[in-house]
């Protein structure tokens, strides 16, 4: 990452193998339209097709989707090659690459998309774009606090929300079976309609849930 477009990583990293086990780090920062990075890019798809990414959805290696070290999820950005001058845009919905000097992991959608799979890796710049309407259309975004494995923990975390929140919802999710997230009861906050909405609700939950993020509403 260089200066002077450097987008504000201000977080405690886990330290994770690429893609592989994930949590959801603190302090998320705030993502900025135009915010700009420099770095190696990379692409992942099978192992973790099928998987859980680190939002909790199933990872499709035809969407056009990527892992970040940082950015928030729902966060939309655009990704160009420096030396082909290709690009492609992506939703961040995981945690990667873990590895000094690459800063997005692409789908292998994304990758085919600017020419990635045979070389692997290549230099380039993302840019923080807002999300594509085509996507919000229709869509609801919610704040995941917690994901607990017991149900009364749940219950309890709901009682806790609902005089300061509305929209306080509990969803059962089951296990994967291809890895990435065991059977837990999630803690949902707000239905709207777009991160960035779901981003201010965040910003109330932060202090105390400083590893809550935003998910889709409706995604299992």
């Amino acid at each position: 990452m260089r200066a002077p477009h450097l987008i504000a990583l201000l977080i405690v990293l886990s330290s994770l193998s690429a893609c592989g086990t994930r949590r959801a780090p603190a302090r998320v920062p705030v993502a900025r339209i135009g915010s700009t990075e420099e770095g190696i890019a990379s692409w992942y798809g099978e192992p973790y097709h099928g998987r859980r990414a680190a939002n909790g959805e199933i990872f499709d290696m035809e969407k056009f989707t990527a892992a970040h070290p940082a950015l928030p999820f729902e966060t939309w950005v655009r990704v160009r090659r420096l030396d082909t001058k290709s690009e492609t845009e992506v939703r961040i919905v995981d945690r990667g690459p873990f590895v000094k000097g690459r800063i997005i992991d692409l789908s292998r959608a994304a990758a085919r998309d600017i020419d990635l799979i045979r070389s692997g890796t290549a230099k380039v710049r993302i840019t923080v774009i807002p999300p594509p309407k085509d996507y919000l259309r229709g869509k609801h975004f919610a704040v995941q606090v917690s994901s607990l494995s017991a149900k009364p923990r749940a219950e309890s975390l709901q009682r806790q929300l609902t005089p300061d929140f509305k929209d306080v919802e509990i969803r059962y999710r089951s296990a994967n079976p291809k890895g990435g997230h065991a059977a837990a009861w999630r803690v949902l906050v707000g239905r709207e309609s777009t991160p960035a909405a779901a981003q201010r609700i965040l910003e109330r939950l932060r202090e105390k849930f400083p590893n809550a993020f935003i998910v889709p509403w409706d995604a299992e």
